[in-house]
């Protein structure tokens, strides 16, 4: 098979032939129809998340349909269409893992970082974390919802019942959230890279009620601000535009440090929260959400071989809305 493999962290990958992975006992074998980029695999590409195993397949957002399943697989058969997100398998006996929390295991292993992703014709999953998928969406504009969706589905849950919401960096999570924000009753105040006007308009063509910069004020305190964009600096800016009890979430993997900043903008109970991965839940909650409110995904696609060009242009902001490698 072709896949687009990582052999050192801030060179390009490279387009290689590959052995189809073969299939475990409890795992399926997909054939990949399409794997969106995500942040996170510039993180891993570009050496801010350290320690990926190596040479490595990137990309954690796959859409493709089962091709053989091991001998213990069930509820699965070939033929399913299925997703595949970044959680790629916990242990399923430690405090997290029983509390509903595991998200947080010890032993979690993540795909396309220490499992081999999509960025591939074929991958292999675990039966367990694996989403099927229904045909209310094409596959291209589904990929994104698996990690982009999911991730920003859980820093959206985290925000609680929020009537006025803050995004900062408005990229494939944020067009994403914003829209079911909106659907149900929220005002959206979009917060982009200095100057850039383009994210400004595409977030109002989506209906927030204010875009501005980043190093803008909020023209209204909000009751809480996710944030998307892996800059630290942020974490303050958003806390000076919260009411009393408000929540800043911060979305991303990995993020920039955070600067020091007075008391008194922490002070009134406002709260700080990161997000860490995504469960199983999670994944199920947000995927029937989205059969009942759909959102338009702006997606940009690339063939499997033009992934580095992908990675490329999400570094400069050069994507609105998703990058989404598709096999011919």
């Amino acid at each position: 098979m072709k896949a687009m493999r990582l052999h050192e962290a801030g060179k390009p990958l490279l387009y290689e032939e590959c052995p189809v992975p073969e299939c475990g006992t409890e795992q399926v074998l997909i054939k990949v129809s399409v794997c969106a980029v995500c942040r996170t695999d510039l993180h891993v590409c570009d050496g801010e998340l350290l320690n990926p195993k190596l040479p490595l397949i990137p990309g954690h957002e796959i859409v493709g349909q089962v091709v053989a399943c091991g001998d213990n697989v069930e509820g699965i058969k070939v033929g399913d269409r299925v997703g595949v997100p970044w959680l790629g398998f916990t242990c399923g006996k430690c405090g997290y893992c029983q509390s509903g929390n595991e998200n947080l295991c010890d032993e979690a292993r993540f795909t396309g970082y220490e499992i081999d992703g999509g960025y591939a014709e074929y991958t292999v999953a675990h039966q367990h974390f694996v989403f099927p998928l229904s045909n209310t969406m094409s596959d291209v504009d589904v990929a994104p919802l698996l990690c982009a969706g999911l991730i920003g589905y859980r820093s959206y849950k985290m925000t609680g019942e929020a009537k006025r919401l803050g995004i900062y960096g408005f990229g494939a999570a944020a067009h994403i959230i914003a829209q079911i924000a909106i659907k149900q009753g929220r005002e959206v105040y979009a917060f982009t890279s200095k100057n850039d006007k383009e994210a400004q308009d595409f977030a109002r063509d989506l209906g927030v009620v204010w875009a501005g910069g980043s190093d803008e004020a909020s023209p209204e305190l909000l009751d809480a601000a996710i944030i998307y964009a892996p800059v630290g600096e942020l974490v303050p800016r958003a806390l000076e535009s919260l009411v009393k009890g408000g929540i800043v979430v911060c979305a991303g993997i990995h993020m920039s440090d955070i600067p020091s900043f007075p008391y008194d903008i922490l002070w009134g109970e406002r709260t700080i929260k990161s997000v860490a991965n995504l469960t199983r839940k999670d994944g199920e909650e947000f995927l029937s959400l989205i059969d009942k409110i759909p959102v338009d995904i702006n997606v940009n696609t690339f063939p499997l071989e033009e992934a580095n060009l992908a990675l490329d242009k999400l570094r400069k902001g050069e994507i609105q809305g998703a990058a989404v490698l598709v096999n011919s």
